[in-house]
């Protein structure tokens, strides 16, 4: 078993790995946020003490042109390959290749899965903001929850902008549940994700209940984007104190300009806290005390707690915009991924 590398994980992924932001629709000003070195915790592990002392890197990039998001992407996938690979080997994971729906998939299947576990799928969506993490660079997280976990994990390769803005990727995603329904039953699929893939998680039961389909038996989103306008205590109050998104502004809010090209960012499909909750499955909602999308957390809490719907919330110590899952040698990681196990095993039959 082989150490991975906190720095290149921080570097690789505080960009590539996490979803966005929007332009705001006031006028509000924003301040220039420049290079942030955040000060050692004692209350984390050493191991994730010393990733969360990093500089913020990559935030601030603005691309302008379909070459620019090209190179761009193309850069954070072949960062996210390795990093992906790393994983899968690291945990003796078969991955492979398939089409649902005529939407490219990846499956993932961890080695000596338990018997109770292989009638079950999860179905997973990565982050990226709508624009990043294409093919395999997008499935280090579902590759953390089939090896630890025990679960089989379907990946959707979902269209992105700036070539497929909105609603290409939740309309993949929304194929490939329908098409999934057809060989395993609702009671014993999952679905999940961490930042834009944890709003996606949001928006499919969404979906589902808008057009009479059965629903997923539970739902894990991970610091999810709920609002893609800058609405939200902590989208100012953790302002600089995030070391993965730092602030609204940077190219996060081009990767929303390009995605929602020019649609309502109220639309629940593409800001799912606007969204009905009344009949949402069980949920569990994971956040962390510097993260940007605090608030956008803590909102849809807020609106299950309001429908009366089951929901858990874990907020991690310490940890800014998705930290949760980006060193897997930090032994918050393997928490965090116990934790979404039992959540699942509670509600999958």
């Amino acid at each position: 078993m082989h150490a991975l590398k906190p720095t290149l994980l921080a570097t690789a992924l505080a960009v590539a790995l996490v979803g966005c932001t929007s332009t705001t629709q006031d006028n509000t000003a924003t301040t220039a946020i420049g290079p942030q070195q955040f000060a050692l915790l004692d209350t984390v592990s050493p191991e994730l003490a010393q990733a969360l002392a990093k500089p913020a890197s990559g935030w601030d990039r603005h691309p302008q042109t379909m070459a620019d998001w090209e190179a761009m992407e193309q850069s954070f996938y072949q960062a996210g390959v390795k990093l992906t690979q790393e994983v899968v080997e690291r945990y003796h994971l078969t991955v492979s290749e398939e089409t649902v729906a005529g939407v490219p998939c990846f499956r993932i299947v961890p080695p000596n899965q338990p018997e109770d576990k292989k009638d079950k799928v999860l179905l997973y969506f990565h982050g990226g903001g709508y624009v990043f993490n294409h093919g395999r660079a997008g499935l280090k997280e579902g590759a953390l929850v089939s090896a630890i976990g025990g679960y089989t994990v379907l990946a959707v390769d979902y269209r992105m902008a700036p070539q497929h803005p909105f609603p290409a990727a939740i309309d993949d995603a929304f194929a490939v549940y329908q098409e999934l329904l057809k060989t395993v039953p609702a009671t014993k699929i999952g679905i999940f994700g961490t930042s834009t893939g944890g709003g996606m998680s949001l928006i499919l039961p969404l979906m589902c209940q808008d057009r009479g389909v059965e629903q997923p038996a539970a739902v894990f989103a991970g610091t999810p984007w709920s609002d893609v306008d800058k609405i939200g205590d902590t989208y100012f109050s953790n302002e600089g104190d995030d070391q993965i998104l730092v602030s609204y502004q940077g190219w996060l809010t081009d990767a929303t300009r390009v995605y929602a090209n020019g649609h309502d960012l109220k639309d629940p499909y593409l800001s799912p806290i606007y969204g009905d909750y009344s009949n949402f499955p069980p949920l569990l909602l994971v956040s962390g005390t510097r993260d940007l999308f605090l608030s956008n957390t803590v909102r849809v809490q807020e609106k299950m707690l309001k429908a009366e719907r089951p929901v858990e919330l874990i907020v991690y110590e310490g940890q800014s915009h998705a930290q949760y899952y980006m060193y897997p040698d930090a032994p918050e990681t393997t928490q965090h991924n116990l934790n979404v196990k039992n959540f699942f095993e509670r509600y999958l039959k």
